[in-house]
């Protein structure tokens, strides 16, 4: 069953609640931590964009630094991200990608444009990754999306053997692409082989790219040198560290304002030292522009 994983208390008053799942994993493999349903399959959205640029790693595709960060990111669509996606994409127009249309996750970026672009969609990169790995290996690019493409089979195939479970269901994800559905569990398992690939590596030297400026999983991978931080929609969070140590975690509600919080606290109870990112484990809750509550974790 789902456990109380957060609350969010306002004036000393208990507001709201967040139930869910958490499974953490020592270097061993180990089970160190399991709250909830850790067995139970979820869609890992944008958890799953590291595992994604592998398989296009695999297919060929000329990614390496920056651009093998960007791939497996979920970018704020500023200026340094878009440049790189258009790089990413080899000559290939823009209208190849088949991302929808985004207005910028940066704020600053957003408010001196005009219109929403592809190229600014936070998934631009991922695609941009599936198109490149798909000219290399000479596969179409018109169906790139299509679950029974060549590269979608790979990506399939890259969850299965990194998870050691097989895929409970295919949807389709916010941006078009398919999204496999995992235990929670089986999730933190790929993570925990992730850490040992050149995606990890990218991610590590590059969390500029992975989010942005004051992206929550870009400022924790800074905090904690070392540590890889990806989250997705629905309440959707994968910590893994270059040790060995891995975190999955699902709010049920979908609303992903505890599950930093939530993940760093298992990550600190696999005996992880996150205290360089000790303002993460809680959130403020403002009243009149001051503190007068927060989301804590409760498990």
């Amino acid at each position: 069953m789902p456990a109380l994983l957060a609350e969010v208390t306002r004036s000393g008053f208990v507001e709201s609640l967040h139930h869910g799942s958490v499974v953490g994993l020592r270097p061993s493999g180990e089970v160190g931590v399991a709250v909830g349903a850790v067995e139970d399959p979820v869609l890992p959205r944008s958890c799953m964009k590291p595992f994604q640029a592998l398989a296009c790693l695999s297919a060929g595709a000329p990614l390496e630094g920056p651009s093998l960060a960007i791939a497996a990111g979920s970018h704020t669509g500023e200026d340094r991200h878009v440049e790189l996606v258009v790089q990413l994409l080899g000559g290939l127009p823009v209208e190849s990608l088949r991302c929808p249309e985004s207005w910028p996750e940066d704020d600053q970026t957003r408010h001196r444009l005009t219109e929403p672009s592809r190229v600014r969609m936070n998934c631009s990169g991922k695609h941009a990754a599936m198109l490149a790995a798909c000219v290399e290996a000479r596969w179409p690019t018109q169906t790139y999306l299509e679950p029974t493409h060549p590269l979608q089979q790979l990506v399939l195939r890259t969850m299965e053997e990194l998870s050691g479970e097989t895929v409970a269901h295919t949807a389709i994800d916010g941006c078009g692409a398919p999204v496999y559905a995992l235990s929670l569990h089986g999730l933190a398992r790929a993570m925990r082989e992730l850490v040992r690939t050149p995606v990890a590596d990218a991610m590590r030297r590059f969390p500029e790219y992975v989010g942005g400026t004051g992206h929550v999983n870009t400022v924790v991978m800074q905090l904690l040198p070392g540590v890889v931080a990806k989250g997705g929609a629905e309440g959707v969070l994968v910590l893994a560290t270059a040790a060995g140590h891995a975190v999955a975690v699902k709010v049920l509600d979908g609303n992903p304002r505890a599950t930093t919080a939530i993940g760093l606290t298992a990550l600190a109870a696999l005996g992880y030292d996150v205290s360089p990112a000790k303002e993460h484990l809680s959130v403020p809750v403002l009243g009149g522009g001051q503190v007068v509550g927060q989301v804590r974790t409760v498990f």
